[in-house]
């Protein structure tokens, strides 16, 4: 069994609660971090470790969480405490009990996303960076999204693929999208909206009262349509989800072009975490993005 005696008592301090007799049992579901359901007197928490060295990571994910948490629009879990223990980095959640996402929780989340969206910043990216994945995620602020979308989203991920030994067509024709990127953003200027970032389906549920809840961010500002493209990878939301989000906020009629240019980095960095089986995608799809322009 895991000794997590220094991060329960982290736990004890900070919510005053004893955790007396208390019960550890691994959850499943997730690739890059270990995680517990910590139960004693009807107190129940969420625990994730990883590394020691990581702390940052976790430390990133507890401001995007308390960042979305704070404006009250979808439920996102409380944060508890993050740090370094028991030889761990670590962070501790409340658990919630969840479900799949569908039906009236679907409906609702469309609603309450586009609400999310709509709480803007003046500049693009973030204050700290984060991870996607395991992946670094450079937010320096910029003002511009294009300049922005090109540098710190498309080449980050096209060197962290050279590194991995990815050449060839998926560089030069990677270098070309980035140089015409402004082409795919004719009459179109988003604004800076606060992004889950990662919100993928394993990432969205809902609680035992059918509300939704997100969680596992990757938090910065930019255009929406980069959270709602990523939706549309995996698949998973229904068709409930973009019929209230639109109601709500519309999309803009370019962003039918513009999801493959979002979803592309997500399948590079794919490429980077898992290897070779996404290379053929990416290069389709940089390939398809040229096509559209030229």
């Amino acid at each position: 069994m895991t000794n997590l005696n220094e991060i329960i008592n982290n736990i004890e301090n900070i919510t005053g609660h004893k955790l007396n007799d208390y019960q550890l049992k691994p959850v499943g579901g997730g690739s890059i971090n270990t995680a517990y359901q910590l139960s004693a007197n009807n107190y129940h928490y969420f625990i994730k470790l990883n590394q020691a060295h990581l702390v940052d990571m976790f430390e990133a994910e507890a401001r995007g969480l308390e960042e979305m948490r704070a404006l009250k629009c979808v439920r996102i879990p409380e944060v508890i405490c993050f740090g370094q223990a028991d030889g761990h980095s670590y962070i501790v959640l409340e658990y919630i009990e969840l479900a799949s996402l569908r039906g009236q929780a679907s409906q609702l989340l469309g609603t309450q996303l586009a609400q999310l969206h709509r709480h803007v910043q003046p500049f693009f990216g973030w204050h700290i960076e984060n991870t996607i994945g395991s992946t670094p995620q450079h937010n320096d602020i910029n003002h511009d999204w294009i300049s922005f979308w090109q540098q710190q989203r498309l080449a980050q991920q096209l060197k962290f693929a050279a590194k991995n030994g990815f050449a060839g067509r998926l560089q030069d024709h990677g270098q070309q999208l980035i140089e015409k990127l402004p082409q795919f953003f004719d009459n179109y200027s988003p604004e800076p909206a606060l992004l889950h970032g990662d919100l993928w389906s394993g990432n969205a549920a809902a609680d035992p009262q059918g509300n939704p809840v997100i969680f596992d961010p990757a938090c910065y500002y930019g255009d929406r349509e980069a959270d709602i493209a990523m939706t549309e990878l995996f698949g998973g939301f229904g068709n409930d989800f973009y019929s209230a989000y639109q109601t709500e906020y519309p999309l803009d009629v370019g962003y039918k072009l513009r999801k493959t240019l979002y979803n592309l980095y997500h399948i590079i960095n794919h490429l980077n975490l898992f290897g070779g089986g996404y290379l053929s995608q990416s290069e389709n799809m940089i390939d398809q993005l040229l096509a559209e322009i030229n």
